[in-house]
């Protein structure tokens, strides 16, 4: 086991519902070590598994967890929050008028019904652009601008659709502590 004097920054613990489901995909939901070691001493969490590597303190020396699972049950049913995140992740990246995948920051959202016209910002009246769809459409509807949406009209989604939908957008860095916990389309070993 491989001993630090001073504490890590890269050793993030991968939080776990208390029946052992991940509490998001994407963004998956993980937490900075220092968290985690509070909330082990608040037990708060159970540790699942754990990194190879031990931080100390004058009265506590402990094995970074990897994975921890919450105490108390987190209902995961109520509505998701109608932010600009969760647009485009139900939306999966991706203008809905011509159905180019963008990162985030390279895309808008668009009132499908434009405020001039009486729309109104809510989940069945936004959805995900880019820039030049939305420039384009500008302040009409997508028939008089001729550009139907790629996909079904805009809804709100479930909670469970929007995990649903994280899960297709795996992180770049997934310890291998976490696989067992994580339902990406992976390879299993025989």
């Amino acid at each position: 086991m491989q001993v630090l004097t001073r504490p890590p920054s890269g050793f993030p613990a991968l939080v776990l519902n208390a029946d052992f489901r991940p509490l998001s995909y994407y963004p998956l939901s993980i937490w900075p070590w220092e968290e985690v070691v509070k909330a082990v001493w608040q037990e708060r969490v159970d540790v699942v598994a754990v990194y190879d590597k031990v931080v100390r303190s004058p009265s506590l020396e402990m094995q970074l967890p990897s994975v921890i699972s919450l105490k108390s049950y987190i209902d995961q049913d109520r509505q998701p929050a109608f932010t600009r995140f969760n647009v485009f992740l139900r939306d999966g990246f991706a203008c809905q008028y011509c159905g180019r995948s963008s990162p985030a920051q390279d895309l808008t959202f668009d009132h499908v019904i434009p405020r001039a016209q009486g729309g109104r910002t809510t989940w069945r009246n936004i959805v995900a652009a880019c820039g030049p769809c939305n420039l384009r459409k500008g302040g009409r509807t997508p028939q008089q601008a001729g550009m139907p949406l790629m996909r079904r009209a805009a809804h709100q989604p479930s909670s469970w659709e929007l995990q649903e939908a994280g899960r297709r957008f795996p992180p770049h860095y997934l310890h291998q502590s976490w696989l067992d916990y994580l339902y990406w389309d992976i390879e299993l070993e025989p």
